[in-house]
């Protein structure tokens, strides 16, 4: 009885419109006072308990990442690096948005903010050469789901926290996953591109290709440390999300300069002479790359003794220095004698920019592109935080009156099987991801499904890649589809115009659906291999 009166209350204060934190806090607490034999101590030991989660912590510190990353520049970049990768095939330019999606998708962990990101640039772009509106559009709603399936997820690191799986076997799951999906709709665009005779780009060579991954070299640099950090065991999931909004902070600032006091700043002025500028630029790939081995060399071996700080550095220090001589060779038009000079002719931009970073090194904190990333950073964390809450306080009442086991019970008596019941799991979140948000949504249903599931034999693992991807089409299905109401922002289409363009790659996500759930091997193969099986402790 008791648990009818909650889902009656839950439906209810949804359907007057109540939102969904509110909804499920309100009733939880007025079945708790007056209907439950719970008590409402129990429900502040268990908010407690539940606000000491330490994967919790993962969630404001990838927010916080995703918007600095989620400026103008760093689209810019990983789209033109995308065009110089897939733009020469039919519909190149479709699939290079869908290949932006992907990359953006894995430093942002939000689909709202890659298709704002992503859609805003690469939308326009695709209709200056001849793609229609509604055809970009749809490419770029569904592309954009991507960015809760491609780690890292933020609604990943919700399922964890609901269902106390691991987060880093979560993020190796979703790889295998997130690029058969972006594979998919790469090939359906190009299908459709020959059918309708769409153009493709011209190839601009591999010095494009080398030019377009240098450029986004340093965003991109954010998934290897993020991953790289969890799974080399140097960082926990959360200790990788501070440092990956620390990077983000930096990059964004100092490096690609797309914000802050020094925005548009170049590095190089025009006034610099050729000598200073190979001798910079062959300066800072030296550097950069006695940077970027570092840190893949202390995540490669961080488990070997043998290995020392200063034998790495060492190696790193000579490899630099043939980087240096080899760019000087290659750029320089002097010979390798004048090199000393060449470099000793950057040093007065090293001097100039380092310089301007350490004036506004204060500044930066300050400013108002810095205040308005912070700002929105927070607004999002507490939307998301007072969901989860209240969502954990729905879980609390479920549990305490016994309802996920009562439900086992009766699918079991039914004769339910692991098949089956992976049928029903992807109806109810497909239904319910038409009118709700996916973390309130997989907060409701995961504490339901998951002791089914583990009944049944099902990897946690894996039933947590299938919630994801129901979550993904949930994102793009009216009338709460997030992911339409922003392409529809970016736009100026009405959401039903976004609805059609978006019908015939939502048919491709079904069945990347039905392969995800009824082929386990793509969600558990890296996490067996890498990590082991799940261990299940509840």
């Amino acid at each position: 009885m008791d648990a009818f009166i909650l889902f009656v209350l839950v439906l209810g204060l949804l359907f007057m419109g109540v939102p969904v934190a509110v909804s499920l806090g309100l009733s939880s607490i007025l079945v708790i006072a007056f209907f439950s034999q719970d008590s409402m101590s129990s429900v502040a030991l268990h908010l407690f308990t539940a606000s000491q989660n330490y994967t919790l912590l993962a969630i404001p510190f990838f927010i916080l990442a995703s918007a600095f990353m989620s400026t103008g520049g760093v689209a810019k970049r990983i789209i033109r690096f995308a065009i110089a990768t897939v733009g020469h095939f039919r519909g190149g330019l479709a699939m290079a948005s869908v290949l932006a999606c992907m990359l953006f998708a894995a430093l942002s962990g939000s689909s709202p903010a890659t298709v704002v990101a992503i859609g805003s640039i690469a939308i326009a772009g695709m209709r200056e050469v001849g793609y229609s509106k509604e055809f970009a559009s749809g490419i770029i709603a569904n592309a954009g789901t991507l960015g809760i399936l491609i780690p890292p997820s933020i609604v990943m690191v919700v399922y964890s926290a609901a269902t106390d799986v691991s987060v880093g076997r979560m993020f190796l799951a979703g790889v295998i996953p997130g690029l058969v999906a972006g594979l998919m709709l790469m090939v359906a665009i190009y299908v459709m591109a020959r059918i309708k005779g769409l153009p493709a780009e011209p190839w601009r060579g591999f010095q494009e290709l080398l030019d377009g991954g240098k450029q986004a070299g340093w965003g991109l640099f954010l998934i290897i440390i993020i991953l790289g950090g969890i799974y080399g065991g140097v960082f926990t999931p959360t200790e990788a999300a501070a440092v990956a909004a620390v990077y983000a902070f930096f990059i964004a600032l100092f490096i690609y300069r797309d914000m802050g006091p020094m925005k548009d700043v170049p590095w190089v002025l025009d006034s610099d002479s050729k000598s200073a500028r190979v001798g910079f630029s062959a300066s800072v790939y030296a550097l950069a790359f006695f940077f970027v081995w570092m840190i893949l060399s202390f995540f490669a071996t961080a488990d070997m003794e043998t290995v020392s700080a200063a034998g790495r550095a060492q190696l790193g220090l000579v490899l630099s220095v043939a980087i240096i001589v080899a760019y000087i060779a290659w750029r320089g038009q002097e010979g390798l004698a004048r090199a000393p000079a060449m470099l000793a002719a950057g040093l007065p931009i090293w001097g100039r920019n380092l310089s301007l970073m350490g004036r506004n090194s204060f500044a930066v904190f300050f400013n108002e592109d810095t205040r308005k990333v912070m700002v929105d950073a927070s607004k999002t964390t507490i939307m998301l935080m007072f969901i989860i809450v209240n969502a954990l306080l729905f879980a609390h009442v479920l549990t305490a009156e016994r309802i996920p086991q009562a439900i086992t019970d009766v699918m079991l008596d039914a004769g339910f099987t692991w098949f089956t019941f992976l049928i029903a799991v992807n109806v109810l979140l497909l239904l319910g991801g038409q009118f709700m948000e996916p973390s309130g949504l997989l907060l409701i249903v995961a504490p339901v499904v998951f002791p089914i599931a583990m009944e049944l034999g099902i990897d946690p693992v894996h039933l947590g890649i299938i919630m994801v991807v129901n979550m993904e089409i949930g994102m793009v299905t009216p009338p709460i589809g997030l992911n339409l109401f922003v392409t529809s922002g970016i736009t100026g289409m009405s959401l039903m115009q976004v609805v059609r363009a978006a019908l015939p790659f939502v048919a491709v996500l079904f069945v990347f659906l039905i392969l995800v759930t009824y082929v386990p091997v793509l969600s558990t193969f890296l996490p067996y291999a890498l990590m082991g099986p799940e261990i299940v402790t509840r």
